[in-house]
């Protein structure tokens, strides 16, 4: 029997976060494994509705509503669909806390302790498993940004606000190696979905 554990996807936009949680998705699937599957912000209806005033390009939220916004979000995902699944299913998460530490804190400076209290307080006894952990290079952000029909208003940011941010989510992997497998999303794409399988096969016990 598979072990049921929270697995976060992290890391900037065009890492190839997003397109990797799919294919494990896939794979859990093939393999008859019940999971469920979240994005943030967004992932529950209430969520969803948070996300399109969050990433709307005609918004012009100051960093702190940012803040609560993302953070309102995650509670309606803790509330109605991560609480019910708990120790249940595998839960899959595009994006966890480590994204808001990593935007708010690192990129945007708003105070970590403050970000981590209110993290706490929602997610109470929830914690991330596991975490793969996406970096890209300048280069392929560029060209993937380039390539997206549709950008939002986090996919308009300078690259010296994503350096940040990705500093900050490899930062936060260096206070426990044994939770973050990092994928060097500049390799081939075939290349990292055999190491992510692997890894996940090794985590789930199967």
């Amino acid at each position: 029997m598979s072990k049921k554990l929270i697995i976060s996807f992290e890391g900037i936009e065009g890492s190839g976060k997003s397109f990797h949680l799919k294919n494990v998705a896939v794979f859990l699937k093939k393999n008859k494994i019940p999971f469920v599957k979240l994005r943030e912000p967004g992932g529950s209806k209430n969520s969803e509705k948070i996300r399109k005033l969050i990433l709307n390009n005609k918004s012009t939220f100051n960093k702190k509503t940012d803040l609560f916004l993302y953070l309102a979000a995650r509670n309606e995902n803790v509330e109605n669909v991560i609480n019910k699944n708990y120790k249940k299913k595998i839960i899959l998460i595009d994006r966890f806390t480590d994204s808001t530490i990593a935007y708010q804190h690192y990129g945007m400076n708003l105070d970590k302790k403050i970000i981590q209290i209110l993290n706490n307080y929602i997610l109470k006894k929830i914690k991330i498993d596991f975490t793969f952990l996406h970096v890209v290079n300048e280069k392929n952000l560029k060209l993937r940004l380039s390539k997206r029909k549709i950008l939002n208003r986090y996919d308009k940011f300078s690259f010296k606000f994503y350096k940040k941010v990705q500093n900050g989510f490899i930062n936060q992997s260096k206070t426990n190696r044994r939770k973050y497998f990092i994928i060097n999303s500049n390799k081939k794409i075939d290349d990292n979905k055999k190491l992510i399988i692997k890894k996940l096969k090794i985590l789930l016990n199967i």
